[in-house]
Order: C-alpha cells, then structure tokens, then sequence
C-alpha cells in the first residue's frame, strides 16, 4: 500500500511510490486519476517490450538472411582453404651474387673434377649441385658427372638424356668453368680419387686444394651429401640454388611431356589436384623394413631383396619398431584416412607420383575406395608418348618431379629425396603448398581406429588437421639438429639445405 500525502491510499502493483509522480503534471486527486496513471504507465512499459522484441525479431530475420549465404560461403571458404598457398609475408627467390663475388675469368683451368653421381634421380640432382659448388671452392673446371647406373632401377641413361647438357654448362659460365668430357691427354693420368667426406664446409675444401700439387684430375666416387647444410658463406649457398633450380634443366622433351598438366587438370573439379608422392614401393620397403599389413611372403620377399643388396648395410630390422618411430612411409590405406581426415572430398584428383605400387591394385584399393580419382602417367599420357621413357627410371622420376612441382598440393608418404627435394623447389617458388604427414603421430592414431578406441569422424578429423597445423609448407627458417646430439651425428640431423633453402636463397622484398 502506498501512502499519498493528501491522504488517500492506493495499491499499485508497480511499486512506484508517490516521489516518483511528481514529473508527471497530473494531480492525484481521485482514484479514477490513479487508474490513468497505472494505464499510461503500463501503455509506456507494452511499447518498451513491443518495440525490443520487434526489433529482436527483425534481427534475427536479417541474421537468418545473412547467415545462409554466410553459411555456403564458409563452406566454399572451407574448401578453398585446403587448396590455398601458405601466407609467404612478401618472400621471393634471391639467388643472384653478392657485391663480393667474383666472375670467373676466361681461359683454361688445369685442375680437373670427374664425378660419379650416386642414387635416385633427386639425390644424383642435389649431389651435383653440391659438386658445382665444391669445384668453385677448389678452383676447379667441373667434366659433366657420369650418372648413376648401378642402384636399384638400373637406368642407363647418361646426362644429356635427362638433362639439357648445353643450358647447363652456359647458365653456370660466371661460376664454374664445365666441359663435356676430359681432355684426351688427361684421360689416363693418375688420378686422386677420394670420397670426400660428408657435410664438409669450406674450411675442409680449402684443404683439399692440397690435392692439386700432386694431381691434376680428382675422381670424387659419391657426390650425395659432400657439404654441409649450414655456415657455408652466402655466396655458395646461393651458387647451389643456381644449379639446382636454374642450370639442372630438364632435357627438352621430358619439359614437353612436363605439359601433361594441363591434361592432369582436367581429371579434377575445379582444375586442382594433389600430387601424392606414395613411396610405395619395392625398394623402399626392402629398404627400410616395413612390412606393416603386408602378407608373410610379401615380408619374406622384401628381406631377402635387403639381404641381397650389398650397398644396404642394414640387413636385419624390426618393422614394428620402425613403424612406431614414424620411419615407416604411409601405407595406401592410411592414405586414405589422412586425406578424408584432412577434408578433402573423395571427387579429388590425386596423382599417384611413384614408381610401381607393391601390390599393384590389391593394396592400392583401400585408397580407390575412398578417392576413386587416383591418376597415373599412363591414364593421363599416351603409349607412344610415355615408349621413350620405358626401361628409363630417373627420366620417368623427372616427369613425376615436374608434376609434383605444379601441383595444388605435393604430399610425401615418406621423406626421401625426392620429398625434400620437391618441399625445397615448392618453398623457394612461393611456398606452395606442402603438406608432410606427421608419421609418428599419425601411427597413433590409426592404431586406435585398428582397435576401436577411436572411430572416423569428427573427432578423427580434429586430431589429424589439429597435428598438420603447422606442416602445410609455410615460412621458416632450416631447423639445425636437435638438442643433445654432439659431433659429427648432428650434420647428419640437421635439415637439407635443398629441403629448405630459407633463409640463403630466400629473402624479404628489401634484401637482395
């Protein structure tokens, strides 16, 4: 009950006591004046709510409206974003000398280096690189290296079969002088062959220069991995860039073939698609010991391949320990578990970029479930074109190389040679797109779906995209060893310099 000063009471479910009247320019002299009162009060509170919830109403309206081309355009967002270049923040290649570096000058050179290339295609690629490099350090004229024709594939082509010979020798002509051949009155001279030790830097080489006061041809046996990846000056660090990715040119016809892209860009929607470097195959799994979901006879087979290669110094290993340790490259079914887990759609183009699956189609088919569009050299060129290369497997390796390079986005099943080459020419054109599986967590992962503990799904899809954060191929620096290891060992566990040629050959828009 609320007390007026003149008297008179009234019960006002409101509240209001009589102080709060005064603005108003009403008396309250009778009860109907009170009834008013209340009316006009309640009239003011009804448009207050009627107003807010109207307006609450019309937002909600508009958000719907906003929401459902919000909502397909966070799908296509969604979509775009597993195809997008990592943010680069302005890098671009840097390859070009510094103001200290100085020209070659013209004449003859009477120090002479032959080189026989060792391994795959990539590995005999970055070891010339290297050998371009040290035959500048020794002031020596560099005879085009003799490829490899003893490893696994046994490929018997030369290096005017891969590579243009000519474009080599004139792009490298203010850095190292190249010949074809030795000159004929050096051939049967005795020569100092050495294996020059792994990761050596330039103190090592001003050593070896030692060599010339006996010699005037050094035989170098391996050219893989001869120097280091780090504290080498800028100069030669860029010198190995300019090999790499400017003078090893492709042979003319394999950089035709090269053009299959276009072709390959057809197969997928939008015109995009995934290279999948699925190392898959005989030798690697011989070679690393992995037998995981493979038959006994298939194991079998595989370890006595490695107990009859003689170069393979590792002859007994235990495929479990391996695979649990992330050495293991991704079988195709897991394959195809990471990339539905990462969010692409089983319409997706992947290009198998690989030599024959071990298998063939009976361990290839838990991919083709899940991603019916894997494609192949043979599905994308024709038999005439691809005859030139049978029987030529590092001419082939080229043209998956290429490939690869071009793709959308390059995934490595496992980090040989080829995966650390491509990542490294991928970052040093614009850090395009690399996505490196996370082996070791991954085998965690799987291992959980093999025993039910975890199902494909959501959650699946969290950890996994969660894990590969930071492995899609963006900016940074080569890592240097891991804490703890002393030596040698660490040049051995430090990043290739042709994985990542950042920050030597890869600068910000004010450096040179």
């Amino acid at each position: 009950m609320v007390t007026s000063r003149g008297g008179s009471s009234s019960s006002s479910s409101f509240g209001i006591s009589s102080s709060c009247c005064k603005i108003f320019p009403v008396k309250p002299s009778s009860p109907s004046s009170f009834t008013i009162l209340r009316l006009f009060v309640l009239l003011i509170v009804f448009i207050f709510i009627f107003n807010f919830y109207s307006r609450s109403i019309l937002e909600d309206e508009e958000n719907l409206n906003l929401r459902l081309p919000d909502f397909v355009s966070q799908q296509q967002l969604s979509s775009e974003k597993l195809w997008e270049t990592p943010f680069s923040d302005g890098l671009h290649p840097c390859v070009h000398p510094t103001s200290r570096y100085q020209a070659i000058q013209g004449g003859d050179n009477n120090h002479y280096i032959t080189v026989r290339s060792n391994g795959g295609l990539n590995q005999m690629r970055t070891g010339i690189a290297d050998m371009v490099a040290v035959s500048r350090m020794m002031n020596a004229t560099l005879v085009i290296p003799e490829l490899d024709k003893r490893s696994f594939w046994q490929d018997k082509s030369v290096f005017s079969d891969i590579f243009d010979e000519d474009h080599f020798i004139d792009s490298l002509k203010g850095d190292v002088r190249i010949i074809k051949k030795l000159p004929t009155e050096l051939v049967s001279v005795p020569r100092a062959r050495k294996h020059f030790t792994s990761w050596g830097g330039l103190g090592y080489y001003e050593e070896m220069t030692k060599l010339w006061m006996d010699y005037q041809v050094i035989h170098v046996a391996k050219s893989d991995s001869r120097l280091a990846n780090n504290d080498l000056p800028i100069d030669i660090q860029r010198l190995r860039c300019r090999a790499l990715y400017h003078a090893l040119r492709f042979y003319p016809s394999i950089e035709t073939l090269g053009k299959l892209i276009e072709r390959l860009r057809s197969h997928g929607g939008g015109g995009r698609y995934i290279s999948l470097h699925l190392r898959y195959e005989k030798d690697m799994l011989a070679f690393s010991g992995c037998t995981y979901g493979l038959s006994d006879a298939e194991s079998q087979e595989l370890s006595l391949l490695r107990e009859n290669t003689n170069h393979w110094k590792v002859k007994k290993i235990n495929s479990t320990e391996q695979r649990i340790a992330g050495l293991c490259p991704l079988t195709p079914k897991e394959v195809g578990i990471f990339l539905k887990a990462l969010g692409y759609p089983p319409s997706t183009a992947v290009y198998i970029a690989a030599g024959e699956i071990y298998g063939g189609k009976t361990h290839l088919s838990d991919l083709t479930s899940r991603f019916p569009n894997l494609l192949f050299k043979e599905m994308i060129a024709s038999e005439e074109e691809l005859k030139i290369y049978a029987n030529h497997a590092s001419q082939t390796a080229a043209l998956d190389y290429m490939i690869s390079l071009e793709s959308d986005v390059f995934i490595p099943t496992h980090s040989g040679n080829m995966a650390r080459a491509v990542e490294g020419h991928r970052r040093f054109l614009g850090h395009r797109k690399t996505i490196t599986p996370h082996r070791k967590g991954l085998v965690e992962i799987f291992d959980k779906l093999e025993s039910g503990q975890l199902k494909e799904g959501l959650s699946l899809q969290h950890r996994v995209q969660h894990l590969h954060q930071i492995r899609q191929g963006g900016p940074r620096k080569r890592e240097s060893a891991p804490d703890g290891i002393k030596g040698r060992a660490r040049y051995k566990a430090e990043e290739s310099f042709y994985q990542n040629p950042y920050p030597e050959c890869i600068c910000a828009l004010l450096q040179k």
